[in-house]
């Protein structure tokens, strides 16, 4: 077969399916055709779909094993989609292999929820092959609604199973810590929640480290449950947390971490076709306030000279720059999930492409990347 013929099957192969990642990126893996999954020891545990090349990875030192792509509903669900390509989109992400479905309270003012659960109960998959995880998103509600009381937790996971029309959540989110109520109540009110059979597990979303750690100590001296992860930021243009932070909270603690915003809210596509940076904080975030976090250097030129360095190395890597930002996410060694978001199925496919990418990182192109990059974090001296 020509090389164009070969070229122009593959083509047909990435429009109508997501593409199984090559056998490259089944690094120290062995597959059984038995089971879809095999699991491999330490750091990092991976194992990978037979059928679809989607990796697992245990969530931190927990035994919950996730795909290493998750699903995002902020955006797009309940607002902007149809429920039917809604459906379809989240259809074609579990037939790939992805089982994180990712969702909030105050998404779409609780339709995404709404959206779905109508989706999960006409499909009729066993409940036992998804996760869903769902977050409560307490700042940006009315004065007498704020807040991480055992109230507004308990009262709030009732809302959203009944907008999921679920039994239980896999996993309860705590957007954003309360330093107006006490760690304590806010750890016992979400280890209540597990007891009830609410949730399965808990973790935390936009935590400090610190306020993590405070989370797990509590949880320990009152012999509660702690957070089993945290889900942030991280892109190539956000690193600090993830980088310096969540590596030393999955080894001393176990958490582990769950990433939004592989493309930078936006930053995709080819430079000639001119890219416009959409940082955090120049849109609405989903609680409704404006987020100031994002810097100026987000929207200098000099950070856009370097996405242009970038469009010339995805050239020669044969993807595009929103694969090359997943897969560069997906390569960080904390990472156990990173969340995308879709609306279309093309798109989904085109997101999942990234695993075929990911092999292709190897030490020339990493260092490549960090050389246009130039923001690698670096961890402070210990003065005493």
């Amino acid at each position: 077969m020509s090389v164009k013929s070969e070229h122009n099957k593959t083509n047909v192969i990435i429009q109508n399916r997501a593409p199984m990642a090559s056998l490259e990126c089944l690094d120290e893996s062995t597959m059984s055709s038995e089971s879809p999954m095999t699991t491999r020891p330490p750091s990092r545990q991976t194992s990978v779909h037979w059928a679809t090349g989607m990796r697992y990875r245990n969530l931190g030192k927990s035994g919950l094993k996730i795909s290493c792509i998750g699903l995002g509903t902020w955006v797009n669900f309940g607002t902007q989609l149809s429920e039917e390509t809604a459906e379809e989109i989240l259809t074609a992400a579990y037939e790939s292999g992805i089982n994180v479905f990712d969702t909030a309270d105050l998404y779409g003012g609780g339709k995404a929820e709404i959206m779905l659960g109508k989706i999960l109960k006409k499909k009729g998959w066993r409940r036992s092959t998804y996760i869903i995880a769902t977050k409560l998103i307490w700042t940006g509600k009315s004065d007498i609604e704020r807040g991480l009381s055992r109230k507004q937790i308990i009262e709030g996971v009732h809302a959203s199973l009944e907008r999921l029309q679920l039994n239980y959540v896999d996993i309860l989110l705590v957007n954003k810590a309360d330093s107006m109520c006490p760690m304590e109540e806010i750890v016992r009110a979400c280890t209540y929640c597990i007891h009830q059979g609410m949730a399965l597990y808990w973790g935390t979303s936009r935590w400090t480290a610190m306020e993590v750690m405070e989370a797990y100590t509590v949880a320990r001296q009152f012999n509660q449950i702690p957070p089993v992860m945290e889900e942030t930021e991280y892109h190539m243009f956000q690193r600090d947390k993830v980088e310096l932070s969540h590596p030393e909270l999955f080894h001393k603690i176990g958490v582990g971490t769950m990433t939004w915003s592989p493309q930078a809210f936006g930053l995709s596509g080819r430079f000639d076709e001119g890219i416009h940076l959409i940082s955090r904080g120049s849109i609405r975030n989903y609680s409704g306030t404006s987020d100031k976090t994002a810097s100026d250097e987000n929207r200098s030129p000099r950070h856009q000279a370097k996405i242009h360095q970038l469009s010339f190395l995805v050239e020669k890597l044969g993807c595009t720059l929103t694969q090359l930002y997943i897969a560069w996410c997906l390569k960080t060694d904390c990472v156990h999930c990173v969340l995308v978001g879709a609306s279309s199925v093309g798109q989904l496919f085109d997101h999942l492409h990234a695993l075929q990418v990911l092999p292709r990182l190897n030490t020339n192109v990493v260092n490549e990347i960090e050389r246009i990059l130039s923001n690698k974090p670096i961890r402070p001296p210990v003065t005493r």
